[in-house]
């Protein structure tokens, strides 16, 4: 999924740009978005809704002929991108957070003492935008994904009616590892050719026979401890060469692509040349 974020300040024209770019990018595929509304509540607790949230709810959903809205606690601008590419959105448009590190769109010029990062090209206020070279932009974004968006990939495979079973592997931020306490790990790649290895490896699995499809995605970045480095599927006809698979595609991603991690603990950081 790619991700564009729409900033600026009030009457700047983002509602405006947002809908533009939805309107162009739907005909290239799904589009989701998100608003940020700070101090703003969807559910009043003179609702149905509000008074099943504060009665102590964690979820509440809300169906309507035409609509589903699910209201959830602690929301964070990640959660809802992540919600967005797990529902199988192509695009993913923000409105808002121009806090965020999320590349943006900046409409106006950033005022006073405001810092506001990862700015892809600055635009006028409420002007004639070049929506076509704005959506070329947010083709060059680098991919949001999630472990369900992979396996909804997976599963619009043609080919996945030969396919007996599915399989996924989450690599995770390991906390404790012997005397050792580690709080995030901070992972960089060879730009290009990690990504070069990491297709010649699924091709050459798909080659095998009986695997139907084998997708794997590695983050880079610093990764907090227990949140998710690299994900693997596999679709194959049978469960023994799901499983081999599955294996040797973990085997081969620690030794043949090229990307490097520094550690950081309780007693300090540190780069770790051993594997995975």
């Amino acid at each position: 999924m790619k991700v564009i974020c729409i900033a600026g300040y009030k009457n700047s024209g983002k509602t405006t740009l947002v809908t533009r770019l939805v309107e162009t990018l739907s005909k290239r595929g799904s589009v989701g978005t998100v608003k940020q509304m700070l101090h703003h509540r969807f559910n009043p607790e003179n609702t149905d809704t509000g008074k099943h949230f504060d009665a102590g709810a964690n979820i509440v959903a809300a169906i309507t002929d035409i609509e589903l809205v699910t209201i959830s606690r602690n929301p964070t601008l990640e959660d809802a991108l992540n919600a967005l590419a797990d529902s199988g959105a192509d695009f993913a448009i923000v409105e808002g957070a121009k806090s965020s590190d999320l590349p943006k769109i900046f409409l106006g010029e950033v005022e006073g003492s405001d810092e506001v990062s990862n700015i892809i090209i600055r635009l006028p206020v409420r002007s004639d935008w070049d929506i076509d070279a704005l959506v070329e932009l947010i083709l060059a974004q680098t991919e949001w994904v999630t472990l369900d968006s992979l396996i909804r990939k997976v599963r619009s495979n043609p080919d996945i009616r030969l396919s007996g079973g599915i399989a996924t592997f989450t690599g995770i931020v390991r906390r404790v590892n012997g005397d050792v306490e580690t709080t995030a790990i901070d992972f960089e790649k060879y730009e290009g050719v990690a990504d070069r290895a990491i297709e010649k490896i699924c091709y050459e699995l798909k080659e095998k026979d009986d695997i139907i499809d084998v997708l794997i995605h590695h983050k880079t970045g610093l990764i907090r401890s227990g949140q998710d480095i690299v994900y693997i599927v596999v679709a194959a006809a049978h469960r023994k060469e799901l499983f081999e698979t599955l294996v040797e595609a973990l085997e081969r991603i620690k030794e043949e692509v090229p990307i490097w991690k520094k550690e950081f603990t309780i007693e300090g950081d540190f780069w770790v040349h051993d594997k995975m």
